[in-house]
């Protein structure tokens, strides 16, 4: 069982290196939708973030953002990944906004899912959700974690998004999969939810970058990429009609051939 530290990974298949980064309260096992169509053609990594799924915390005083980023670069570095395409999901394409100054050389491509800079709204940036609401995430974590998520992860979807009983299926197994994370771990992500913003950081991004958002999100607006879209120069934005924050999960095989379509242009472009 292989860890960079205390931080473990996985990873499938051979080829150009593609790294999965989950979101909130997540784990490296919601990308099985993912993980066995693209190990087919690539070489798939997905690692855990300090306190999920099977990472310990790292003991290097490093919170926030900045530890995430760090989890990232400490992987990325164990395994001296090269012209790679990295794709973050929620808190995870924030973390890959954090750790875009340490990555940049190694990156041939980013895929934003879900994205925001700023998952809280402020008067700068209003396309986030009432400050009240994360707020109120935090003190159900702190009563019951489990029923927290449980709500969560309704939440990740919208009317109609899962009346395919193949599809409810799919996704039920893949979330099922996901261990809780440890609670200080799950108020911790909440913290730098609420407190921190990566808007600077993504008006540095350079590398070509997909954005790809369920028109009905809930949990990150889908304002909040055509924003990332206007500030990352070299960015395309698809919308996944019907779906909520997670369209990996209910439109899988669409999302899956887009992101095939976009890794292969990017090797077309060499």
């Amino acid at each position: 069982m292989p860890f960079a530290g205390p931080i473990w990974y996985e990873e499938y298949g051979a080829g150009q290196p593609i790294l999965f980064v989950h979101g909130w309260c997540m784990s490296s096992a919601i990308w099985g939708l993912q993980r066995t169509v693209l190990s087919a053609q690539y070489r798939v990594i997905s690692l855990d973030l300090r306190g999920h799924g099977q990472s310990g915390l790292p003991e290097d005083g490093v919170t926030g953002f900045g530890g995430y980023a760090a989890d990232l670069i400490r992987v990325v570095e164990r395994l001296d990944l090269q012209d790679m395409v990295a794709v973050g999901w929620s808190l995870g394409a924030q973390a890959l906004l954090k750790a875009w100054p340490r990555l940049k050389d190694r990156l041939a491509g980013l895929v934003l899912v879900g994205a925001t800079p700023r998952f809280s709204a402020a008067p700068h940036f209003p396309y986030g959700l009432p400050p009240k609401e994360a707020e109120g995430m935090r003190l159900k974590v702190r009563r019951s974690l489990e029923r927290a998520l449980e709500g969560f992860h309704r939440n990740l979807f919208v009317e109609h998004e899962l009346d395919d009983p193949v599809v409810a299926q799919q996704v039920a197994e893949q979330l099922g999969q996901v261990v809780l994370p440890q609670s200080a771990a799950a108020l911790a992500g909440l913290e730098a939810l609420m407190e921190e913003e990566l808007m600077e950081e993504a008006l540095q991004v350079a590398c070509p970058t997909l954005l790809l958002h369920g028109d009905q999100d809930r949990v990150c607006l889908p304002a909040a990429s055509v924003w990332l879209a206007q500030a990352i120069r070299n960015s395309q934005r698809m919308l996944y009609a019907g779906c909520g924050h997670a369209p990996f999960l209910s439109c899988a095989r669409q999302f899956n051939h887009d992101l095939l379509k976009f890794v292969g242009a990017l090797h077309d472009r060499h």
